[in-house]
């Protein structure tokens, strides 16, 4: 698997010269859905006519989390996950730019001149028509073209991409998928399906006394989708091994924290301390409350039984 280069960039000092001249995307690109995969169809077609590398810039922490700190969780993807799927796309590098107070309260033509022109040295940028930038989201595409060109860089923007129908393709409507329990359709946005990335960690181990043990993570930055069981798929030792999950609190035990955890078909491997990448394929059934373990225990039963039907047909 090809992983795009991660650079932490900071603002203080100018890139390496090798990575300098770049074709890049700007942009959050939580998720890399499809939308955002034609900006990078449009960059690679660009670079490759140039003969120059192609990039991706995005800000860490997301604008969001700075804006609204307080707010639910509502990532798609973490770095790691996104470095992953954008070198399978031909991107060479990640351009990592720190989300803090001296970036955002620059101008548009700062940021553009700065941070783009003398600390990345891009070549060309390539963003949405809806790209916004610059203290308080004043520049727009007409200004990114404007500045870029008084800066020595070349600039496009590309229309949005329409799902079937009349929406466009967009991270909020991923999130609302997920969240209203539809991950076929957050599937057909991303051009994969979702998943989530975190570190198995030891839990009560209440799942191993009843036969099912799970691979217990926690969901940290995640968007939450519908709490529930779903039929997933696991990557483990660059494999995709079968399962059902739960997500959500576990009422029947008297939980609280949100957790992921998952069962996997016929693996019995430690997994405490593995970095697992789980896939949501299928939702089974809302979380519920039973009236005790014998009654949990039936329906996990159930629940394992469907997920493997849906393996099986799939």
């Amino acid at each position: 698997m090809t992983i795009a280069e991660v650079l932490h960039a900071p603002l203080e000092c100018d890139v390496a010269a090798p990575y300098r001249g770049a074709v890049s995307v700007i942009g959050n690109l939580d998720g890399v859905h499809r939308g955002h995969q034609a900006l990078i169809g449009r960059a690679k077609e660009r670079a490759e006519a140039a003969s120059r590398p192609l990039a991706v810039t995005v800000f860490d922490p997301h604008p969001r989390r700075v804006f609204s700190p307080e707010g639910p969780p509502f990532l798609l993807t973490k770095l790691e996950t996104k470095a992953e799927i954008l070198g399978s796309l031909g991107v060479d590098y990640v351009f990592v730019l720190p989300f803090n107070d001296y970036l955002r309260t620059q101008t548009p033509e700062t940021f553009v001149r700065h941070t783009l022109a003398e600390r990345l040295g891009l070549h060309t940028i390539i963003t949405g028509t809806d790209f916004r930038f610059g203290a308080g989201r004043s520049g727009d595409c007409t200004a990114l073209a404007r500045h870029a060109a008084a800066s020595g860089m070349q600039a496009e923007a590309i229309s949005p991409v329409l799902a079937p129908g009349t929406e466009k393709y967009s991270s909020s409507g991923i999130r609302a998928a997920l969240q209203a329990g539809d991950p076929q359709k957050a599937a057909r946005w991303l051009g994969r399906p979702w998943s989530i990335l975190g570190t198995v960690e030891q839990g009560r181990q209440l799942a191993r006394t009843l036969d099912f043990p799970t691979a217990n993570i926690s969901l940290g930055p995640y968007v939450r989708p519908k709490f529930g069981v779903y039929a997933t798929s696991t990557l483990i030792d660059g494999e995709r091994v079968p399962g059902v999950a739960n997500i959500g609190v576990r009422p029947t035990v008297d939980g609280t924290a949100e957790w992921l955890e998952v069962h996997l078909f016929d693996v019995a491997a430690d997994l405490y301390g593995r970095a697992l990448d789980t896939q949501f394929l299928a939702f089974l059934r809302p979380e519920q409350k039973f009236d005790g373990i014998d009654a949990l225990k039936a329906q996990i039963a159930t629940d394992g039984a469907l997920a493997r039907n849906i393996h099986a047909q799939s």
